[in-house]
């Protein structure tokens, strides 16, 4: 990964301190309808395509209701596609059952569910990235704590998003160090590179400990606490409802199937 990828990391917490309605809703309900996304999408058999559809409606409201830009967001699916390429792969040679005929061509169910793989992996993946896109990573901590996660969760996750920064600024510092020492005439060899992760393993230890002793100095106790912090309004609760309602709706029955048959009269 270079090093323009590791700056991209803080665009999600520039596109956080944006103000839109979406950014305005209070975190807890923006986690809580997420999580029941995830869990919905989750849910449905190896099979099922169709009746997915419908729930890309959930992160592209998140995404255009809080004007956030697509290319962030498909350049991180994009990064860990290989993930959920590997998980479905094997798919289509483990299951050659026939399953649906489009003219000539046959469709087993391992192309089905391989397929089923990849878009909840793109649903959910994307109703994720858009939470953190339109909510930040301190508010989403302090809405984690408040919802009941162990505190020692929470700020480990906190600490974990906010030092990669600083563990890729000493990555990038060392690069420079050895390309220009080596003037960029030679190619590292693996012993360098192992080298060169110790070394970093050791200046993040470092860089770890002199944190721990400016924060405890501070009188840092473990609590993460907001300048602003939100209360929850009438339009927080209306937000959960109507998520949950249509979440429900779509795991009860295949609405984009009956659509198709409202409009083709053809049964799904």
């Amino acid at each position: 990964m270079g090093a323009t990828d590791w700056i991209e990391i803080g665009r999600m917490d520039d596109l956080a301190r944006l103000d839109t309605p979406m950014h305005r809703l209070d975190a807890r309900a923006k986690i809580i309808v997420t999580l029941a996304f995830i869990g919905v999408v989750m849910s449905f058999p190896p099979h099922a395509l169709s009746a997915l559809t419908p729930f890309l409606f959930f992160p592209l409201v998140l995404i255009y209701g809080a004007r956030i830009p697509m290319g962030p967001i498909v350049k991180k699916i994009l990064l860990a596609m290989p993930f959920a390429l590997a998980v479905g792969i094997f798919n289509p040679f483990l299951d050659r059952r026939p399953v649906l005929a489009i003219g000539p061509v046959t469709i087993t169910g391992g192309w089905m569910s391989f397929t089923s793989i990849l878009v909840r992996f793109l649903l959910t993946a994307g109703a994720a990235l858009a939470l953190v896109a339109c909510t930040g990573m301190v508010r989403l901590a302090s809405a984690l704590g408040q919802l009941g996660v162990p505190r020692v969760f929470v700020v480990q996750l906190l600490f974990l998003h906010r030092y990669l920064f600083v563990v890729a600024q000493e990555g990038r510092n060392v690069l420079r160090s050895v390309t220009l020492r080596s003037s960029g005439t030679r190619s590292l060899n693996l012993g360098v590179y192992g080298s060169l992760t110790g070394n970093l393993l050791l200046r993040s230890m470092d860089r770890a400990t002199r944190v721990y002793r400016a924060m405890m100095a501070r009188g840092f106790d473990g609590e993460i606490r907001l300048v602003h912090p939100h209360q929850v309004r009438w339009i927080d609760g209306a937000f959960i409802a109507g998520w949950l309602a249509f979440f429900a709706l779509g795991r009860t029955w295949n609405l984009a199937g009956g659509l198709g048959h409202w409009l083709t009269g053809v049964i799904p």
